[in-house]
């Protein structure tokens, strides 16, 4: 897998990968970006729901069809001093449907623990809450 990422100026870039999606990513004002893109930590986040958001889906599949609606949070909290990694992040599903909840623990707990790459790759502590049916469950 290779990315290529280009200069456009001041603090922002554009990546993009083999897929050949661009991707634009600057800094906020207040470090001499413009906020015309995401910023790499919060691509890093988006990184990480959809990497689970796809491993669900894939366990998921033969159920796919009793699944009304499935949002992916990731919460991150960060060091204080550089460099800011993640240190925990908190991954909030909300699902709607006919899906039992052990299905969807099974699911989520392979797919963070096993299949997500970018989960594989962070440091930080990442643990996960569960909403199905707008109430939140218990493990």
């Amino acid at each position: 897998m290779i990315v290529k990422t280009v200069w456009q100026g001041r603090r922002a870039f554009v990546a993009a990968g083999d897929s050949g999606h661009p991707i634009r990513m600057d800094a906020p004002a207040a470090i001499g970006g413009e906020g015309s893109g995401a910023t790499p930590m919060e691509l890093v986040l988006a990184g990480l729901a959809g990497c689970i958001g796809i491993d669900l889906t894939m366990i998921l599949n033969q159920f796919l069809g009793d699944i009304r609606r499935l949002e992916i949070e990731a919460v991150g909290t960060r060091k204080e001093t550089p460099p800011k990694g993640f240190t925990a992040v908190e991954v909030i599903f909300r699902v709607d449907g006919d899906i039992p909840e052990y299905r969807l623990r099974k699911a989520i707990e392979m797919g963070l623990e096993r299949y997500c790459s970018v989960a594989g790759s962070l440091k930080a502590d990442i643990r996960y809450r569960l909403i199905l049916n707008g109430a939140e469950t218990v493990a």
